[in-house]
């Protein structure tokens, strides 16, 4: 049959050669393909959009899901002393939620009075900072290019205004949006850490049906020991973490240090990161010491400095047996991209998302590299 004789309605020789030239040549075709594409379009930004809209509850189920894998290893001991798990779940679960709220209740109305007092004091604190000895020394070395007196009375001048505080947090009703949102986050992650730690066993069986029979051996293998080490690593650097806090807040209660609360608390979430976190955080106590004194701050360096050393070859080895090792420069890197991505938050994850990769490829890339 020759080509004139088939549905396209040009001859051979001019029939469009590519797609582009098909659907011009055809008028309604060309305009069923935009709309198609337009359509394609529209419902991938939608999409995008709901993904965007439901990021903070991934971010909840998330934070659950690494908090249920931190108390398993808790449940999977006490089932092994022949409790069941069942009753196993629920003594974590309680013990759990009793922590986390005695915890509240003694940091945040502690926090938010020290807070209240640093804010109604600190026109007399940024005056007292003029008086002393290292910042009068500063100024005479800069020959009276640094006029000190001038930026204290500005400072004041600005700080005696309640209106400029209030502005720094964004006004009193994001404040108190910030508040609600927080405390609704967080009883959202406590049921869904309950719920996950209750049924984490019916959760990783349909998982595991969801994989082909042929490969469900290994990939449950794989799994157990990614959850076995994340878990380990997140009770560990809970552990180390809620050793600094409660050591950092009795240290600077002891050394009279400004707002001993909020600092034991950056203390404590800077521990969750390892390596740069510790660090970190010690850099920003210190800095606060030394508002006011030379001397507060040397103290707190020191004490800092052997805490750190202690926490790396005394507690750290000792607490974290359980963890997967990884090294310190991919530490470093997966904190650095993961709060770049998603902030603190993202920098606290980033270690067990770099050990699970490591597993994955010790355990899956590298035997089937391997056998090719």
């Amino acid at each position: 049959m020759s080509d004139e004789s088939s549905d396209s309605p040009l001859p051979a020789a001019t029939r469009p050669k590519n797609l582009v030239g098909a659907v011009l040549a055809r008028p309604g075709q060309a305009f069923l393909v935009g709309f198609l594409l337009v359509l394609g379009g529209g419902m991938g930004w939608w999409l995008l959009q709901g993904i965007d809209t439901l990021s903070t509850v991934v971010t909840y189920v998330a934070i659950a899901f690494f908090i249920t894998l931190g108390l398993d290893p808790i449940v999977r001991f006490l089932a092994k002393r022949g409790i069941k798990r069942s009753i196993a779940v629920v003594i974590v679960a309680v013990a759990f939620l009793l922590v986390v709220t005695g915890v509240l209740l003694l940091i945040v109305p502690t926090l938010v009075a020290q807070i209240q007092a640093f804010i109604g004091n600190l026109p007399t604190i940024i005056g007292d900072i003029a008086e002393q000895e290292w910042v009068k020394d500063l100024e005479s070395r800069f020959g009276g290019s640094l006029d000190v007196d001038t930026m204290v009375a500005n400072a004041t001048t600005w700080a005696s205004d309640p209106q400029n505080l209030v502005s720094v947090g964004g006004g009193l009703v994001s404040v108190g949006s910030t508040i609600a949102n927080g405390t609704t986050g967080v009883i959202i992650v406590l049921i869904l850490t309950v719920y996950f730690s209750a049924t984490l066993p019916t959760i990783k069986s349909w998982a595991f049906a969801l994989v082909p029979a042929s490969r469900r051996a290994g990939t449950e293998s794989v799994a157990e020991e990614i959850m076995r080490s994340v878990g380990g690593y997140v009770l560990g650097q809970v552990s180390l973490a809620a050793i600094n806090g409660v050591l950092s807040a009795v240290f600077l209660v002891i050394l009279q240090a400004p707002l001993p609360a909020l600092l034991a608390l950056i203390a404590f979430i800077g521990s969750m990161i390892p390596l740069v976190g510790t660090l970190s955080a010690s850099v920003v106590i210190v800095v606060s010491c030394l508002f006011v004194s030379p001397t507060m701050a040397i103290i707190a360096g020191i004490y800092y400095l052997v805490y750190m050393q202690i926490e790396s070859y005394v507690f750290s080895p000792r607490i974290m047996r359980a963890a997967v090792n990884v090294p310190g420069a991919l530490v470093i890197i997966g904190a650095v991209a993961g709060a770049t991505i998603a902030g603190v938050l993202g920098a606290l994850l980033a270690v067990p998302v770099t050990a699970s990769l490591l597993i994955i490829i010790r355990r899956v890339v590298v035997p089937h590299q391997a056998a090719r």
